[in-house]
């Protein structure tokens, strides 16, 4: 046979096609619903009928444009076009002829293309009959082994004396991949068209009949499990004959003497009874006896009764304390004052504390060294990032995978009714869809509710009345309102410089060393050095990166003692740099400098204490007060006040009063990609721009905390023992803080407040001849 393929240009409207590919000779419904589409079947109506078909390479893309859509497409003719409702329009199209796009001529408001159109005028020769005998031959086997072809398809198949016809009709009655499909619409010679689909027939047969062989095997594999089934049932049939016991009934027994050893709680024991009845009488592979089962297992895990006794000797609990934490008085005291409590009325109730403070300054190891002088067990909980409610309550017993909450979970695991439970991070938990754990926990964390505590899936109360419960926190003011109510807090603040050497040299250094294999006599660190490393290589409220550092040491001497070039290391202030390298930090963070327009301010972060240089400038301009640095709306507000009284004042600090119509002033806070907000700033800010308009120095040695309203007051703040901390750490000698806050001095630890002086003011009148050089008392 030879191939005389006519081949002529053709100007068509362009229908892309989703997810569906039309042959020559095909009879198809489409749903046309895209404005594009809609405008192109309109401009083949007026026209002659007839519209170029082409599939798309990605059904999912809305909008394609002409790379998107495949080259080769069928010429089709419009028989039939039905309008339904919602815009859209159902066509029937048979299609005529294959044809490739050659160019795009218009975009708008439809695809119109130059087709390149071939016409197959088709001359048998043997080889050609060859091929469309094997590919009518494969056809047939292919419709009996799929069952998915109706058997009619090949009587109307056999009947087609046309080689590309008859390769046409086949590939379009296949359940081909449209990859494929396009493959064999691109192959323009009708010799390699039949070869190319007697190939993917030959592969698609092996597929069925692979898939034949499965199914035989999955058929076989039942009926063997019907088999097993029918004569389980006439054993257990046998069995009853004989009064011989089966398995559920065995096993009920065995459920039943463990409910007597359990003691449970009467009206627990009762509910476990009934499930036992519901377990013997179901049969051993369903899904609802695998949860009976699981619900009994935890019913008789639970320690109903089961409770550790404490130990109520004040003397030991405080030596334990003391070994395991320096300092931390507040909190230690508090534990000793519940233990005492605890000998006098033996029916007290469990306390409920929470630990707020910066990371590393040992809340969550101070909670097992509470379970230690107590002699209870201690279990951690961690609720950072705890977005579902049925974490904390547990989930209904309605499917095979419910379990219960992690309180009852924590309860198991510890094996007694009265342990020490650590919620960590309680102001890390969220809430979304799935409920608010929180609010779950208000139930938990109350004293006078949690002697009867209703977990989902046990659905009987337990009491978690004896049970100690301590959270922790880095912030308070994340944690839900009316669960910080029902806590007793205490706040644990960072620690000094003193406490840190001597956390470093009772706790961290031995164990450290001993961590990392080596001897106390290998390895010595002079006071000093611990000093330099707090001052220049850590900047913390906690010591966890002092730890860290502590742990670089004893790494490097480990790794000379190996190596054999030395037998032991000494550490002191002059090398420590050969093993920690350069100092990261500068010690004395104040301004090396008297400056005009900067102020030192105090703040606290998540981190404890640190100092804050505010910055004030003056330009040429309008009038324009700007704020950058990151500040949250309540600091910006800050900043406004301040200018607006530093405005009211100008005459009294030699300010030209029309300073504000002709320049403009910047207030920048440093560290600009750290959020800050907050109104402890204003004096600071205030103080900034008194600086800058009057152009006198701020002193270097001042540093600063206090609200400031219109009028110039100064209002009481937070955190003093932080900032007092950061001011003592950064090299300040002079800090000035709000007449209220002298209260909160009392925190501070004696040897820092021996070398700071302390300015107390009410007024911003009192700050300025304080913080600005040259102005006169």
């Amino acid at each position: 046979m030879t191939d005389v393929t006519e081949r002529r240009p053709r100007e068509l409207p362009l229908l892309p096609l989703r997810g569906v590919l039309v042959f020559p000779f095909m009879v198809i419904h489409l749903d046309v619903g895209r404005e594009r589409s809609v405008h192109a079947i309109d401009a083949a109506m007026v026209g002659d009928r007839e519209i170029f078909l082409s599939m798309q390479k990605d059904a999912q893309t809305d909008e394609p444009d002409l790379s998107d859509i495949y080259e080769f497409g069928t010429i089709a003719e419009i028989k039939q076009l039905l309008k339904l409702p919602g815009g859209t329009i159902r066509v029937l199209v048979e299609g005529i002829s294959r044809a490739k796009i050659k160019k795009l001529v218009s975009e708008d408001p439809y695809f119109k293309v130059e087709v390149e159109e071939y016409r197959e005028k088709e001359q048998k020769d043997l080889e050609a009959e060859a091929l469309m005998r094997s590919l009518i031959d494969l056809f047939e086997q292919y419709v009996k082994l799929s069952k998915k072809i109706p058997p009619e398809a090949v009587v109307s198949v056999v009947t087609l004396e046309e080689p590309g016809r008859l390769a046409d009709v086949v590939a379009s009655h296949l359940s081909l991949k449209l990859t494929d499909k396009q493959k064999v619409l691109e192959a323009t010679e009708v010799k390699a068209r039949l070869e190319l689909l007697c190939k993917i027939l030959t592969n698609e047969m092996e597929i069925l009949e692979l898939e034949r062989k499965i199914n035989a095997r999955v058929r076989k594999q039942m009926e063997k499990t019907q088999r097993e089934y029918y004569l389980r049932e006439q054993l257990k049939a046998i069995q009853k004959e004989l009064g011989e016991k089966d398995d559920r009934a065995a096993e009920g027994e065995e459920l039943r003497e463990k409910l007597e050893k359990a003691k449970l709680p009467k009206e627990v024991k009762e509910k476990a009874l009934k499930e036992i009845e519901r377990l013997e009488k179901m049969p051993p592979m369903v899904a609802e006896a695998t949860v009976v089962r699981n619900y009994l297992d935890w019913l008789l895990a639970l320690p109903w009764n089961k409770q550790t006794k404490d130990r109520l000797d004040i003397n030991v609990a405080e030596q334990i304390l003391d070994e395991d934490h320096y300092g931390l008085k507040e909190v230690k005291d508090r534990i000793l004052e519940y233990l005492a409590i605890r000998q006098l009325a033996q029916k007290m109730r469990g306390p409920i504390l929470c630990f707020v403070g910066p990371p590393g300054v040992g809340k969550t190891s101070l909670a097992k060294s509470i379970a230690r002088a107590l002699e209870r067990k201690f279990v951690r909980m961690s609720l950072g990032g705890v977005r579902d409610e049925a974490e904390i309550r547990g989930h209904r017993r309605t499917y095979v995978g419910a379990m219960p909450g992690r309180i009852i979970q924590s309860i198991k695991q510890a094996g007694t009714k009265n342990p020490v439970i650590l919620l960590d991070e309680i102001d890390k938990l969220g809430s979304d869809f799935r409920g608010d754990p929180s609010s779950a926990l208000l139930e938990v964390l109350d004293p006078e509710q949690n002697n009867a505590f209703s977990d989902h899936y046990i659905e009987s109360p337990f009491d978690l009345s004896k049970v100690m419960f301590i959270t922790t926190a880095n912030v308070q003011y994340t944690i839900p309102r009316p669960l910080l109510d029902r806590m007793e807090v205490i706040h644990i603040s960072g620690y000094t410089e003193e406490e840190k050497l001597q956390i470093a040299i009772r706790h961290l250094v031995p164990k450290q060393i001993a961590e990392h294999g080596l001897k106390l006599e290998q390895l010595t660190i002079s006071e000093n050095a611990i000093r330099r490393i707090i001052r220049e290589y850590t900047k913390e409220a906690g010591v966890r990166n002092l730890e860290r550092q502590i742990a670089t040491i004893c790494r490097k001497v480990a790794r000379d003692i190996v190596a054999g070039k030395a037998t032991s290391g000494k550490i002191s202030a002059q090398n420590v740099e050969q093993y920690l390298g350069i100092p990261r930090f500068r010690y004395g963070m104040a301004e090396q400098k008297s400056e005009v327009g900067v102020a030192t301010g105090l703040a606290v972060t998540e981190v404890g204490g640190d100092v804050l240089s505010v910055e004030a400038t003056v330009l040429k301009g309008k009038g324009n007060l700007t704020l950058t640095g990151k500040l949250g709306d309540v600091m910006k507000e800050s900043a406004y006040a301040g200018f607006s009284y530093i405005r009211s004042k100008a005459a009294d600090l030699g300010i030209p009063e029309d300073f504000y119509e002709k320049y403009d002033i910047h207030i920048h806070v440093p560290e600009g990609a750290i959020p800050k907000d907050g109104p402890s700033a204003g004096i600071t800010m205030a103080t900034a721009l008194a600086s800058t308009l009057s152009n006198r120095p701020v002193r270097k040695d001042v540093a600063m905390t206090g609200e400031i309203t219109l009028r110039g007051r100064v209002l009481p703040v937070g955190g003093i023992k932080e900032k007092v901390l950061a001011a003592h750490r950064a090299g300040v000698k002079t800090v000035i803080i709000p007449k209220e806050n002298e209260k909160n001095l009392e925190d501070v630890p004696p040897n820092v407040k021996r070398k700071l002086e302390f300015v107390l003011v009410d007024h911003l009148d009192q700050v300025l001849p304080k913080a600005l050089e040259n102005l006169e008392q």
